[in-house]
């Protein structure tokens, strides 16, 4: 281990656990001993945290991947590396650094060996200190702050991957978003980013002016317009949009079909729903394009290290919508699952 460090060995920190399933009150925070650092691993001091969907869906017991009891949840953190092992070759005491959602996962295509994840399977980031495999952060760029670094992980990675991968999008193409999530504003960003002509959708006049000024060339307000892929077509030119991320799933997915350009790409992020158990597409929205579809789950340490070089060139930031303290952990949770939040809550945690 490096020794000039401020690591203690056996000195306390606070983490929580998910020892009650099914509540948000059934997260609990504990006194427990600092982690050691293996020969491969890094000691991170965590200094914010974000959540995503799939905490929620972990929290509910509703996620696919089964967490182990008493799981530390969340996905996404970053932070300071305080120790190293003897082995670490990839950071040095003092580096800036966020977790990845795949810690296996570094290139190429993911396999069942590589789904491991923190918050899940894998001890998670609402933590005071996070032991990670040296292999498991990247670096951070330098113009965020620690609340935008741990907004990047999940929601960050996914959108710069549905826009990247694949057939990605080149300048002058047609970018469609919905909705207000999290997701959906770094795929604008990102869209802007790379020349892209951005539509999104929202219910919110609000929220539509927001999206205005985040960089959406053209606003569908869906509550006004219930057949919005015809509206999307119209604001188009009749042409469509070229690339539709998709992060509503069986509510949408036939008017995202109905929106696309005729040789249109469908990134579909979520593909369940509370309220519908299957995705429907009408033959009548499919015999007037010959759209291809890419499921997408989050991306590859790769695609982090992409996206990171894109935010430190245009000096792009993720929208925040609210920090909350780390004694608020609950309070963030169910202002995150109210639905009212316009970008990412935070949890600082130090």
């Amino acid at each position: 281990m490096d020794a000039s460090t401020e690591h203690t060995q056996g000195a306390d920190m606070r983490a929580y656990h998910l020892e009650t399933p099914g509540t948000v009150d059934g997260i609990a925070a504990r006194e427990t001993d600092r982690p050691e650092p293996g020969p491969r691993d890094i000691l991170v001091r965590v200094r914010a945290v974000s959540l995503n969907k799939r905490d929620l869906l972990i929290l509910n017991g509703t996620y696919p991947l089964k967490a182990v009891p008493d799981v530390i949840p969340l996905s996404d953190g970053a932070g300071e590396v305080v120790a190293v092992g003897a082995e670490v070759t990839r950071f040095a005491v003092g580096d800036r650094v966020a977790s990845t959602y795949f810690p296996k996962w570094i290139d190429g295509r993911i396999t069942p060996a590589l789904i491991d994840q923190p918050g899940a399977t894998l001890p998670g980031m609402l933590t005071e200190y996070a032991r990670l495999d040296e292999n498991a952060a990247v670096r951070v760029p330098e113009h965020l702050g620690w609340e935008e670094a741990a907004c990047l992980p999940c929601a960050g990675v996914t959108a710069w991957h549905a826009l990247t991968g694949g057939d990605a999008v080149v300048p002058g193409e047609t970018v469609l978003t919905l909705g207000t999530g999290a997701l959906s504003l770094f795929a604008v960003q990102f869209a802007k980013m790379l020349g892209a002509e951005v539509v999104a959708t929202t219910s919110s006049p609000e929220k539509a002016e927001r999206l205005k000024a985040l960089g959406a060339d053209h606003i569908v307000r869906y509550a006004d317009h219930p057949a919005w892929g015809q509206t999307v077509r119209d604001l188009t030119g009749g042409r469509g949009a070229d690339l539709v991320v998709e992060t509503v799933g069986p509510e949408t997915i036939e008017q995202s079909v109905r929106a696309s350009a005729l040789y249109g790409r469908i990134v579909l992020v979520s593909a369940n729903s509370p309220r519908k158990a299957s995705l429907e597409i009408t033959t009548d929205a499919l015999a007037s394009s010959l759209v291809t579809m890419r499921r997408l789950f989050v991306g590859s340490r790769t695609h982090f290290e992409s996206m990171n070089r894109a935010l430190a060139l245009h000096g792009t930031r993720p929208v925040v919508d609210r920090v909350f303290g780390f004694d608020e952990v609950h309070e963030a949770f169910r202002h995150y699952e109210s639905g009212v939040a316009f970008g990412k809550v935070v949890i600082r945690v130090a």
